[in-house]
């Protein structure tokens, strides 16, 4: 079960079979089933999270009752809520599974661990946050300057199978817009106006 975090770890570090075989013990596997929640708005992020496979998303709930879909943690990525995960404070965000996944946890006590024991994993992870920033903030900037039809043609760029994987609904949320306008964008980009 550890075979794609031991490649994504080694495309960005390098570390030892043994150091590996250490960061294995302090993981804890899970089956998350669709539709089930590894986290819910209020609770205590207890872990962070890599997915071995299957897919997720992380969202909120406004005043309104309408969803904010801020991440899809796909095969390979990490989720979670780091500002809860490392504060030990509520978090504000739902992480629900949208295929059946099957997931790697890791507590802040057994991150600290392995930070501590494997300083190759501290590395990791900075490299993991500095990458995070980045990325947030270019969907920052793409989502207060550029159309929504440039949103949804980069996400399409970005993540090919999306549209198979994803109800229209939830792109249409990360994306910003409602699900009528995704609609009449999915509209106009086939018949080409």
């Amino acid at each position: 079960m550890f075979e794609i975090l031991h490649k994504k770890v080694n495309e960005t570090i390098t570390i030892t079979d043994e150091e590996f075989a250490y960061a294995k013990t302090l993981f804890v596997p899970k089956k998350l089933r669709k539709k089930r929640f590894l986290l819910e708005d209020g609770e205590v992020c207890m872990y962070t999270t890599f997915v071995e496979k299957g897919l997720l998303r992380s969202f909120t709930i406004d005043d309104k009752g309408n969803e904010h879909i801020l991440q899809f943690g796909m095969q390979g990525w990490w989720v979670g809520d780091l500002y809860s995960f490392l504060t030990g404070e509520a978090s504000e965000y739902n992480i629900e599974a949208l295929e059946d996944s099957e997931l790697l946890l890791i507590t802040k006590p057994s991150w600290n661990l392995l930070l501590d024991e494997v300083p190759a994993f501290e590395r990791y992870f900075r490299i993991l946050i500095q990458n995070n920033l980045i990325a947030t903030q270019r969907r920052l900037m793409c989502t207060i300057s550029a159309t929504a039809e440039e949103r949804y043609s980069k996400l399409l760029k970005d993540f090919p199978d999306i549209s198979q994987r994803v109800p229209q609904h939830m792109i249409a949320s990360y994306i910003g817009v409602t699900r009528e306008t995704l609609s009449r964008l999915r509209s106009q980009m086939i018949s080409g106006n």
